[in-house]
């Protein structure tokens, strides 16, 4: 699953982590990719986001700080049932000072197996500029795991027809393009309109996507979006 939670706030305005924790055992995932995660926030009353999604779901949680907001740590986290190996968090380079962000990357051995995980939030803004920049630095990344099956997640903040997705598309896999249904849509305005929110596989035979959904929910202004994949 890749979900951006917006900080536990849903669409009617409350932090309820419960609705969030409630959902990723529900729809049974394994691997949890979050964006917009808290850590002694002041807006979420100095709570740590990432610690209390992993006990309340029973997983294994790991939190990366992108830069300092309201007293606390604001960046993504990772939920996983499997063990983690190791773990790294690259700072992008920014165009802007404005907000910092990041590329998670964590090592897991799934069944004797090792996966790479990689969770990332790119820049919001019109102007694409900054969200090219950073596929030089996934596609870095990605490169160095040659030959090990990747899978990238995300808040992309960019539709299919955009330059971030054709670029990502020179050396990763669209899943739901491969086993998705429908729109796929997951960012909210008044309604679900635009996909922008992924799940990329590095070409490889050790990796089958079986099918893809984005399930209903009201618990961020974002759908999380799940794929299940066999390891062959």
């Amino acid at each position: 699953m890749t979900y951006n939670i917006h900080h536990g706030e849903g669409l009617d305005g409350k932090v309820d982590l419960v609705r969030i924790a409630e959902l990723i055992k529900r729809e049974r995932a394994d691997l949890v990719a979050l964006q917009e995660v808290d850590k002694g926030v002041a807006r979420t009353q100095q709570r740590n986001l990432a610690g209390e999604l992993a006990k309340l779901t029973g997983m294994t949680g790991v939190f990366s700080n992108n830069f300092h907001y309201q007293g606390g740590e604001y960046g993504n986290a990772v939920l996983t049932r499997f063990p983690v190996l190791a773990v790294k968090n690259t700072h992008y380079e920014m165009l802007r000072t404005n907000e910092q962000r990041g590329l998670l990357e964590l090592t897991l051995k799934v069944r004797g197996r090792e996966v790479i995980l990689l969770n990332t939030h790119l820049d919001f803004r019109h102007d694409d500029a900054e969200r090219v920049l950073n596929l030089i630095k996934i596609r870095e990344v990605v490169s160095t795991h040659a030959g090990q099956p990747v899978m990238l997640c995300g808040d992309f903040n960019d539709t299919p027809v955009s330059r971030t997705y054709s670029r990502l598309k020179l050396f990763l896999n669209d899943v739901w393009e491969m086993v998705g249904q429908g729109d796929g849509f997951t960012f909210y305005d008044n309604q679900p309109h635009r996909r922008i929110d992924y799940v990329w596989l590095s070409p490889t035979e050790s990796v089958k996507p079986l099918k893809a959904w984005v399930p209903t929910s009201n618990a961020s202004d974002h759908l999380p979006l799940l794929v299940e994949m066999e390891l062959r």
